[in-house]
């Protein structure tokens, strides 16, 4: 196990793609608080923590997020992370988040009966978790939702209310009620989110002008400031690794 704050995510069986995006584990093994700064990535992160030299054990669910947030990962703890797509949120946690938005509360420590035990590594919890999630998966889903969210992110954001809905057959009152409901934003304040979250993409690779369709750079550098806090190049340097899903995504 690393000495210093390490981060890591897999992908889950392809059975459970259209409801979980991934899963991951933060580890702070030091005696310090970790300082890192949550961005917008349009998953919603479920929780399974264990901190401190009496092991203390807490589960919490975190809603979508649309601004940038410094959080402090206490020492000596060890997170394990189900990130799911919006999808899970009807299907598979059968509640509504649109009370979560920048936001998330605790559950019972014996939600999907996992215990301190099972964060022992990211292997052995991926499997356990993996098996609920299959338990709950429907027998058949909407698959107007279904083909809404795959255009969504295969467009990575860029397709218009109207676009989605023609493809769909779903009218734009119908989804951005459903999505007001269910997540707490419209679709085009989600799709902005993927849109951003699909530049992080070329950020990690240095590319800091504009590769998706904003108006100019200074559209593109005003979308980054709104979602990371900071202009294209400062996230890209990426100090002390505080933006944990860059650093994600140049393990790639």
């Amino acid at each position: 196990m690393n000495d210093e704050f390490y981060c890591t995510f897999i992908k889950p069986d392809p059975l459970l793609d259209s409801f979980v995006e991934n899963i991951g584990m933060f580890h702070n093994p030091t005696d310090k608080p970790k300082e890192v700064v949550i961005m917008p990535d349009g998953r919603v992160d479920l929780f399974f923590m264990r901190s401190g030299s009496e092991d203390s054990f807490s589960v919490f669910l975190i809603g979508l997020e649309t601004s940038p947030e410094q959080r402090n990962i206490p020492p000596q703890t060890i997170a394990f992370a189900v990130s799911f797509r919006p999808l899970a949120v009807e299907y598979i946690l059968h509640t509504s988040i649109a009370d979560l938005l920048n936001s998330g509360k605790n559950l019972p420590e014996t939600f999907w009966n996992l215990a301190p035990g099972d964060l022992e590594n990211l292997e052995t919890f991926q499997q356990k978790v993996s098996q609920r999630i299959a338990e709950l998966l429907p027998e058949k889903a909407d698959e107007r939702k279904l083909k809404l969210f795959d255009l969504i992110y295969s467009s990575k954001g860029e397709m218009s209310v109207k676009e989605v809905s023609e493809k769909t057959g779903w009218s734009s009152r119908q989804i951005n009620r459903y999505f007001n409901q269910r997540l707490g934003l419209s679709l085009k304040a989600y799709c902005t989110i993927l849109r951003f979250r699909a530049s992080l993409e070329h950020i990690a690779e240095g590319k800091l002008f504009p590769e998706l369709n904003f108006t100019d750079q200074t559209h593109f550098i005003k979308e980054i400031r709104k979602f990371s806090g900071v202009a294209p190049k400062e996230l890209s340097q990426n100090k002390n690794d505080r933006f944990i899903l860059l650093s994600v995504l140049k393990q790639k």
